[in-house]
């Protein structure tokens, strides 16, 4: 018993290494596209948590949804812009528009969960405990697409790495 906790501590250290030390170099690396490779290691490192904790799905989900998805579109959004390729950077005049795009959506966000928090809660945050260890993957599956629980913000997020994902290109073929 005394040896499985020893090495329990030896790996929740390593691991915390592992997470501070990624996520102290994302901050620190003057390199963008080192940053998003520091990234990656930090979300290793917390998946590796949740495995020390005995929630191997959210672990999947971790390296799944931010290690595979996020970080991919990070690398991407990375490799596409002009500024790493030493292609000198162009004024942006329509930064206005951006600004005032992402105050309507903030506001569009902020009234959906304050309207959302006056209803009943979603099934998967009425009790976390029992969200973890009674609900089964089909129950999530269920959440996320049901329009009363979390179809909305799924949706939202998909359109969010979308655009991003958009964004980039169109930043990589605008003329310099």
């Amino acid at each position: 018993m005394q040896t499985i906790d020893w090495v329990q501590w030896l790996a929740f250290g390593i691991l915390t290494l592992i997470t501070v030390g990624g996520a102290l170099a994302v901050v620190i690396d003057r390199n963008i596209f080192h940053s998003a490779l520091w990234l990656l290691v930090s979300l290793f490192g917390v998946a590796g948590l949740f495995v020390l904790l005995n929630a191997p799905f959210l672990a999947a989900v971790q390296v799944l949804v931010y290690m595979g998805a996020i970080v991919i579109l990070i690398i991407f959004a990375v490799m596409l812009t002009r500024r790493l390729m030493g292609i000198t950077e162009s004024v942006n005049s329509q930064w206005w528009i951006g600004a005032l795009v992402s105050i309507v959506a903030f506001l569009v966000i902020a009234l959906v969960l304050a309207q959302a928090g006056s209803g009943s809660a979603p099934l998967l945050a009425r009790d976390p405990i029992a969200t973890l260890s009674n609900r089964t993957v089909a129950d999530f599956g269920a959440a996320l697409v049901d329009p009363a629980q979390y179809a909305l913000p799924f949706e939202l997020a998909s359109l969010l790495l979308t655009g991003a994902m958009i964004g980039a290109i169109v930043i990589a073929r605008e003329d310099a």
